[in-house]
This record gives C-alpha cells, sequence and structure tokens, in this order.
C-alpha cells in the first residue's frame, strides 16, 4: 500500500512540481482531496466499493496519494532552480533524464520516511474499517475484524478487544519510531 502510493505519488509529484503550468491546477484538485479527512474519504471509497482486499487497498491509496504528492512537488520546486538542474538543461539533457537523474535521488529520505508513517496510518484505517465492517470481509483476519467479533462479548471477556487493541497500537507506534530514526539516520544537515 505504502509502495503504491509513494509510486503514484512521486510520479504525479515530480511532474506537477517541474511544470509550472500544472502545478496550479493539480495542486487544487489535490487541495481538495486533503481537504476531505482520509477516514472519510475511505469509508465513501468503500461504500461506492464492495468489501475486498483489493478494494480497501484502493480506499486506502487514494488519501495518501496527495500527501505525497505535496513532499515531492515542494522538493522539486527548489531543485528545478538548484545549479545542477540548471548545468544539466544547459547541456541539452532532456527532462525526463533531468527528473530521473538528478531530482529523484534527492527525494529517497523524505519518502523513505514518508513510507514508513503511510504504513502506519494504512494499519489504522484498515482497522477501523474493519470495525465498522467497510473494511475487508470477515473471514479475512484482520485486528479490526477481531475487536469487531469482540464487542458482543466485551463484558464477559474484555480481553478479545483489548489485546488485538494493544498489538495494533503497539505495532502503529514502533512504525513510527522506526520512521522517526530513520528521518535522523537520513537527515543530511546532522
Amino acid at each position: 500500500m505504502a509502495v503504491l502510493s509513494l509510486a503514484l505519488g512521486t510520479t504525479l509529484g515530480l511532474v506537477i512540481g517541474f511544470y509550472r503550468r500544472l502545478d496550479a491546477v493539480m495542486m487544487r484538485v489535490m487541495d481538495g482531496l486533503m481537504a476531505i479527512p482520509a477516514i472519510l474519504l475511505a469509508l465513501a471509497l468503500m461504500a461506492m466499493l464492495r468489501g475486498s482486499a483489493r478494494n480497501v487497498v484502493i480506499a486506502l491509496v487514494i488519501p495518501e496519494i496527495p500527501r505525497v504528492i505535496r513532499l515531492v512537488r515542494g522538493s522539486v520546486l527548489s531543485l528545478r532552480e538548484h545549479t545542477m538542474v540548471e548545468a544539466a538543461r544547459a547541456l541539452g539533457v532532456g527532462t525526463p533524464r533531468i527528473l530521473v537523474r538528478y531530482v529523484l535521488p534527492a527525494l529517497v529520505a523524505p519518502l523513505v520516511v514518508q513510507a514508513t508513517y503511510i504504513c502506519a496510518s494504512a494499519i489504522l484505517f484498515e482497522a477501523y474499517l474493519s470495525f465498522l465492517g467497510a473494511g475487508t470481509p470477515p473471514h479475512i483476519p484482520s485486528w479490526g475484524n477481531i475487536m469487531a467479533e469482540g464487542k458482543t462479548y466485551v463484558q464477559l471477556a474484555f480481553w478479545i478487544i483489548l489485546f488485538p487493541g494493544l498489538f495494533l497500537a503497539a505495532t502503529v507506534l514502533a512504525i513510527n519510531l522506526v520512521g522517526d530514526g530513520l528521518r535522523e539516520l537520513l537527515d543530511v544537515r546532522a
């Protein structure tokens, strides 16, 4: 899920950030998508689609793409005026090669960190959707499905919901800590 969001968002962000005419129009579309809370957008998409693992991935990828696009676009806007890009243009290097050879390597560190945050939020949103009955089908094991099935027995055995919730929280916390560690490790200013 994070790989798909990064691939689509990076590709669109590179193009949008490098071509000024696309920038104004596409960023208003991305701002509109970002104005809708991600969980509500995912719920609306799942209401239009039927519950399956593939549709959950689609519903979780679409809200993350604008965030990746904004990250990539911001970096591209500063890098397109950089000396190395201007030198490549002066040598007659084509735009696709400039983007792949000079701009994309500078985006690796922020994109790796963003991938960890996308992964953590995808785990949480999938659990939300499954708990609400709009995610993966009940026969597919997920923390949201486990907690949804256990809510009828919460007064008899509270641990049916407690332990999946704790493991979900611990997993998301661990992924976020990995993201923070990678940010510090990959920070070129440190």
